[in-house]
């Protein structure tokens, strides 16, 4: 592997940690990232799914004691049994959906512009229910995962599968979507990281099965790089955001969303930047 390629991969990296759980869409940053860096193709497609993985063991890392808990109780704590089969429940909508559209997914919404939509719709949604959140915060009837009962998962779950739409973000659509249906923010959050690890295991796991006639053994290294650099990445961000929704609401990355949607639909109406398709 080159120099330039890990250096690309380590950039992809960084970009896929530092936006899986933040509500403002780990695809549609890559793909927007990957356009600049002409990283594109069938191949790199593979990559910025594989490299999810390494997201994902940062949230196991961070909720190791809390999901080794859940496990020992399978067999004999009621609360630990609740949590796993919501977090099934929770998977199953996006997984389903995954299935039956990904090829017609990742053939016409894979592509620049029609993310940059999606952030600007997703934004304008996340102001609507922080606002809604402000002038009815007696609306929050579940406090703690521990509280979701299998209706709530049913609910979330449909919200992450919105997220099929490249742009619109998974962890919004789960942080947003449990808001929304009664979750406090900080239970929303928590049940989001939890919902990541079956999504985007299954993602993974996946992606490099079908698409396993596009790799070689000389692919391994990219995979490495983007992978130890996104779990690392995710790992801060993950930290951060805890600290972070304990005092604030997710309106800056509303507009975070918006501006930016804009900007990507602009430069390409007038030709700054030759998004690649």
């Amino acid at each position: 592997m080159d120099i330039v390629l890990a250096m690309k991969a380590l950039i992809m990296g960084l970009v896929e940690g530092f936006t899986e759980f933040l509500p403002i869409s780990s695809t549609g940053h890559l793909i927007l990232a990957g356009s600049l860096l002409d990283f594109t193709g069938e191949k790199v497609k593979v990559f910025e799914i594989a490299i999810q993985a390494g997201a994902m063991l940062a949230v196991i890392w961070e909720y190791r004691v809390r999901i080794g808990a859940v496990l020992g109780g399978l067999g004999s704590e009621p609360k630990a049994r609740r949590i796993a089969l919501n977090v099934v429940v929770g998977f199953m909508p996006a997984a389903v959906l995954g299935l039956l559209f990904n090829k017609q997914i990742t053939a016409v919404l894979f592509k620049p512009v029609p993310v940059a939509l999606a952030f600007i719709v997703g934004g304008l949604v996340i102001l609507w229910v922080e606002r809604r959140a402000r002038n009815n915060p007696v609306a929050v009837r579940v406090q703690s995962v521990d509280d979701m009962t299998l209706l709530d998962a049913v609910k979330v779950g449909c919200a992450q599968a919105f997220a099929l739409i490249p742009g619109t973000s998974r962890s919004g659509a789960t942080i947003i979507g449990g808001m929304m249906f009664g979750l406090s923010r900080k239970a929303s959050t928590e049940f989001s990281f939890f919902l990541a690890i079956p999504t985007l295991l299954g993602a993974t796991f996946y992606s490099l099965y079908k698409q396993r006639d596009l790799l070689t053994m000389a692919d391994v290294p990219m995979f490495g790089v983007g992978t130890v650099s996104a779990f690392i990445s995710a790992f801060l961000c993950v930290r951060w955001l805890l600290r972070y929704i304990s005092t604030h609401d997710f309106t800056i990355f509303a507009w975070y969303r918006i501006v930016f949607g804009i900007v990507v639909i602009a430069t390409a109406h007038f030709g700054l930047v030759n998004w690649a398709e």
